[in-house]
């Protein structure tokens, strides 16, 4: 009965705000975007969890199970050269086997929080990339990536070889799709990035994605059996808009034009965990418009990230929906580490927030609105390690919101643990027949 009102709530909410819905770089909404539109707005109703709580104490759970017996103290010296070692629950579940590139499809059983049930392209076939051209937007050639990810039957895309693409317009992919780049060293840089925009049940992983540009915008086929008009591409990495069941895992992401992954246009049912992220300005976008409400049911994980060297500012910055931010390592930051602005809901569990040396700086939140505004906002920290003078501002009174009972839930792993959880940030060198 109570998920029956929510979703009539969210169905008129949604309604309500798409007056306020982006011009997502389509020049034209015809019958076939407005259709997909439609969907992916029944979808995210659909994908949003009455009691996000649950989800979060779910995955703490897996962390506590990880890393029973562990050693939290343990050093951390450069490159590791050891044997393969996971150290979080969610690469548990599939690395360190000698034969993964036989079983590459475990990875679907895998993800952790929000986006726990995202499979990918587990039900489809192996596509595998031979070609690293896209000289062709319309009629993409066999065999090349944006040809993949067009097709409109679930696929699991895998890389012949090592490969640097470049691609000539945004990536606009169809849902039920993995691209797995593991055995290869796939580099997607110099180009336009990847779109993810009214779809579902996608998994992006083991991907270096840089120098990410804007796109010129032009015809570009969206799916076999239709192209259309596209305006510029913002220069994301990654544009994940009105999507759901959504997971990012193991890519190592730097240096692009706009932000390295945007969540806009109620988009849930996401999570981001295991990668590295260095060298960029507006680092995690969740929430694009302080008008669009519809980012009420927007519910996303970031776990067991790394925010490396030459970070600025929003790791992530929120607009209004539920964020559980947890066992992430932010060793960097030139500007904030956290930040949003109406209303959202943060949840910080057991992270490590170095602050620079900047005494100015020392804030790892910013809320853009007055005191008397955010006061009531839900955000706090519980089990972060806060070093170098970092200090955490938190606010509102998130217990007393919640619905899910406060003995049930299970407390994150602390800060002290991330140096080992978030060891194996980014990108993977992954070879067949030996442990990953």
């Amino acid at each position: 009965m109570m998920k029956m009102s929510i979703f009539f709530f969210y169905s008129l909410l949604f309604l309500a705000s798409f007056a306020h819905v982006l011009r997502a770089d389509i020049a034209e909404y015809d019958d076939v975007w407005l259709k997909r539109r439609e969907e992916a707005m029944k979808a995210a109703l659909d994908a949003y969890h009455p009691n996000p709580e649950e989800v979060t104490t779910n995955l703490n759970h897996h962390v506590n199970l990880a890393l029973e017996g562990s050693n939290s103290t343990r050093r951390n010296l450069g490159k590791y050269v050891g044997r393969c070692s996971a150290t979080n629950p969610i690469d548990r579940c599939w690395r360190c086997q000698r034969n993964w590139a036989r079983n590459r499809k475990r990875l679907a059983d895998c993800a952790l929080g929000f986006g726990r049930k995202t499979i990918g392209g587990k039900d489809g076939s192996f596509y595998v990339v031979t070609d690293s051209s896209d000289t062709d937007m319309v009629n993409p050639k066999p065999g090349t990536l944006r040809h993949a990810v067009i097709q409109e039957e679930p696929l699991w895309i895998i890389f012949a070889r090592d490969m640097v693409i470049r691609l000539n317009q945004e990536l606009i992919m169809t849902s039920d799709k993995t691209i797995d780049g593991r055995g290869s060293r796939v580099y997607i840089i110099g180009g336009a990035g990847l779109t993810l925009q009214f779809i579902k049940n996608v998994i992006i992983h083991g991907l270096h994605i840089h120098h990410i540009v804007q796109g010129n915008g032009g015809l570009i086929r969206d799916s076999v059996s239709h192209f259309g008009q596209r305006t510029q591409s913002d220069g994301d990495a990654i544009s994940i808009f009105g999507s759901s069941h959504i997971w990012i895992d193991h890519n190592s992401l730097s240096h692009c034009t706009d932000g390295l992954i945007d969540v806009i246009q109620g988009s849930t049912a996401i999570t981001i965990s295991n990668n590295h992220m260095t060298d960029h300005d507006d680092v995690m976008l969740f929430g694009s418009s302080d008008a669009f409400e519809g980012d009420k049911v927007m519910q996303i994980t970031v776990a067991f990230n790394h925010f490396g060297q030459g970070l600025t500012q929003r790791m992530p910055r929120c607009r209004w929906g539920f964020f559980h931010i947890v066992n992430n390592d932010y060793t960097h930051w030139k500007m904030y580490a956290i930040g949003g602005s109406q209303h959202p809901t943060i949840v910080s569990q057991g992270n490590r927030f170095i602050a620079p040396d900047d005494i100015r700086l020392k804030e790892v939140t910013k809320r853009e609105a007055g005191m008397d505004v955010w006061k009531d906002w839900n955000w706090s920290s519980e089990g972060d390690l806060l070093m170098n003078g970092a200090f955490f501002v938190k606010s509102g009174t998130p217990s007393g919101s919640s619905q899910f009972p406060r003995h049930y839930m299970i407390k994150a792993k602390p800060g002290s643990f991330v140096r080992r959880l978030t060891r194996f940030a980014g990108a993977l060198s992954c070879k067949r027949g030996h442990p990953c």
